[in-house]
């Protein structure tokens, strides 16, 4: 039986265990991704934590260790080792998949960097999230119960500067999940895309985003995670409250109007670089 829905107050959401026994959460180190991690280990689902760095993975796990669950940890780049993700969950029963790994790892504009570059970008955000997907969802489809989030980004929704591949990949994973959902939703496997805003979290404060901008809607990871988790069984899309209004002005038909009033927007954001 999957878990009960029901909105709360409080943002820890504590049925979760139709999802169970194992969640494999990658980019669960810190942020979005950590708050996943310990929500789900508070509802008493074990997990394998996934991130390049290994000291905030650790303490993500110490922490989750602390509601009893097991916790395995693996510090690698999604980009080369998802075959060493699927190795270690090997021996496990695996309900709940939630890649939270898309990182914009080269952020300059599109002439000026090396393609390889970009090719990771493309590699992390579509084809390490394809490769994780089709492994862990295809026992999912046959034991008809799991779950399936993939973590998206506004960003998705118009072209920008130096996330002009970054926002084609995470267009990229919107439609994916639409399309994955309609193949699932009869296999009572659910799939959902969480699109995120601007959330205050330390991948966001290390590229100095200036989170004190006048009307700026800024989303707490700890909420944001509650949301996705209660948001699952309602798929394909959920944007994050607070921020549909943004998502359509985005997709007003008049493209230059939008783009160049986003693109204003962000260089505000971080400190007018680009162009005018």
């Amino acid at each position: 039986m999957l878990p009960d829905t029901r909105r709360g107050d409080d943002v820890t959401v504590t049925d979760l265990t139709g999802y169970g026994p194992w969640a494999v959460v990658a980019g669960g180190s810190e942020g979005v991704g950590a708050e996943f991690a310990a929500q789900l280990a508070r509802a008493g689902v074990n997990l394998v934590l996934v991130a390049r760095t290994p000291e905030p993975l650790e303490r993500t796990a110490a922490r989750c260790r602390e509601f009893g669950v097991q916790t395995r940890t693996l510090a690698v780049d999604l980009v080369d080792a998802t075959h060493e993700v699927i190795a270690a969950t090997a021996d496990l029963e695996v309900g709940l998949l939630i890649y939270n790994a898309g990182a914009n790892t080269c952020s300059e504009e599109f002439l000026d960097a090396d393609l390889a570059e970009f090719g990771r970008v493309v590699d992390l955000n579509v084809t390490a999230m394809m490769t994780l997907v089709q492994h862990y969802g295809r026992p999912m489809r046959e034991r008809r119960r799991g779950g399936i989030l993939l973590v998206g980004s506004m960003a998705g929704y118009l072209g920008s500067v130096r996330h002009t591949v970054y926002g084609g990949v995470k267009a990229f994973g919107r439609i994916f999940a639409e399309g994955l959902w309609l193949e699932l939703r009869d296999h009572d496997v659910h799939v959902l895309e969480l699109v995120l805003g601007v959330t205050r979290t330390p991948a966001m404060e290390r590229v100095g985003l200036n989170f004190d901008v006048p009307g700026l809607r800024v989303s707490e990871p700890a909420e944001v995670a509650a949301e996705g988790l209660r948001q699952l069984p309602h798929g394909p899309v959920h944007v994050v409250n607070g921020n549909e209004d943004d998502v359509a002005r985005r997709n007003d038909p008049d493209r230059a109007r939008v783009v160049l009033g986003a693109h204003r927007f962000m260089q505000k954001l971080i400190g007018g670089r680009g162009h005018r």
